[in-house]
């Protein structure tokens, strides 16, 4: 079977193919950002107009797709803004990824050098071994909580540490009067009042500083709000806020799919940084999310997609690697990056010290830039 190119000057040419893709992530992923709700408005705000969707076999009904952009001369890598946790890859656990990637490499213009699969779960697809013209390198860890047994043994498994934290931080509010509470938004009325919650709580950090922070007119905040809308609209979008007497202090933005759901951001009022408001509010969350669990509801995983970090370890001990691949068209093209970059020679099938997955083959590409950037890994950073 080959694969099959269809431009994608802009969001509406990947509407006639959205039901096939979505056919195929149910059948292999299950993750709800890799639904066309989730990358059909991150193709109207961030795409560019360049990308292309390929699919493997029948195009009503492929067995693998991606969406690829080219990323320099001779180098092309899968479609990832920083909003996408992993890369625009679809194809099933048991088949190998070096060959569909071969297959599509040759199919993409000339001259393409390397394909690189950016952010590739593990979960999904187990890392393969290194090849003269394939080669694997780690990203991150992410954690993930499953939802089994009931939220007090849960509780009482995590450190001492955590529970005698929150325990003075509530405390610590009690005294001072401050009633909280928690609320779970779920109606697509709710999203934009909500988004701007959202982005004053960014605001408050280094976000605002960097003018990175959710607010209308910003390109983040008109993909946040059409699509959580399009998922709140389906009765899959959960937005968190945690509140200290009428104040919004810290928030949750999430999706979900079957079992699982998926944590996309996090923020909190650095004014209160002191009493922990996002810890507070995770306790609750998960909480009741153990408890809908427990009486038989859908949700059986929560899922991070962000680099672990040391506030993550405090709710969990499971992670599991992310990591990228490039698929190069001839076995010259790593041999020369590394004789340029001054590297030793590597033996096929050997660990190789070669770049990341998206920049690829260009003998003269000038730097090694990382493919779809690390912003994944601080948009969850609310570290507290």
């Amino acid at each position: 079977m080959t694969w099959t190119l269809y431009p994608l000057p802009d969001a509406a040419a990947f509407a006639p193919h959205a039901a096939a893709w979505d056919a195929l992530q149910a059948r292999v992923a299950g993750l709800p950002f890799l639904e066309s709700g989730f990358i059909a408005p991150l193709l109207s705000v961030f795409g560019t107009g360049r990308e292309r969707l390929a699919l493997h076999g029948d195009p009503k009904a492929p067995d693998a797709a991606a969406i690829v952009v080219k990323s320099g001369r001779g180098q092309w890598a899968t479609f990832q803004p920083s909003q996408l946790p992993l890369g625009a890859w679809l194809s099933a656990p048991e088949a190998p990824l070096e060959p569909l990637a071969a297959g599509l490499l040759r199919a993409l213009p000339e001259p393409a050098l390397a394909l690189g699969l950016t952010q590739i779960d593990s979960l999904h697809h187990p890392r393969a071994a290194d090849q003269a013209r394939w080669r694997g390198q780690d990203y991150i860890d992410t954690a993930w909580v499953d939802l089994d047994g009931d939220f007090e043994t849960y509780w009482e498994a995590r450190g001492k540490n955590l529970r005698q934290n929150l325990r003075k931080q509530q405390k610590k509010l009690d005294t001072a009067g401050t009633v909280t509470r928690i609320e779970c938004l779920t109606r697509p009325e709710d999203v934009a009042p909500a988004l701007a919650h959202y982005g004053r709580l960014e605001a408050s950090g280094w976000k605002g500083q960097e003018g990175t922070a959710i607010a209308p007119g910003h390109p983040q905040y008109e993909f946040y709000r059409t699509m959580l809308e399009a998922f709140a609209h389906q009765h899959r979008a959960r937005i968190y806020q945690y509140w200290f007497d009428d104040q919004v202090v810290s928030m949750d933005l999430c999706i979900e799919a079957g079992a699982k759901i998926v944590i996309l951001k996090t923020a909190y009022d650095e004014a209160h940084k002191a009493v922990s408001p996002s810890t507070l509010m995770r306790q609750l969350q998960f909480q009741q999310l153990f408890e809908a669990a427990a009486a038989g509801g859908p949700i059986r995983r929560i899922e991070f997609y962000g680099k672990v970090m040391e506030w993550h370890t405090r709710w969990t001990a499971t992670a599991r690697p992310i990591y990228h691949a490039t698929r190069y068209r001839w076995r010259w093209v790593p041999a020369l990056k590394r004789l340029l970059s001054g590297d030793a020679p590597v033996a096929d099938g050997a660990s190789d010290p070669t770049p990341t997955a998206a920049s690829a083959a260009a003998p003269d590409a000038p730097t090694e830039a990382a493919p779809a950037p690390g912003a994944r890994a601080q948009a969850q950073g609310a570290p507290q």
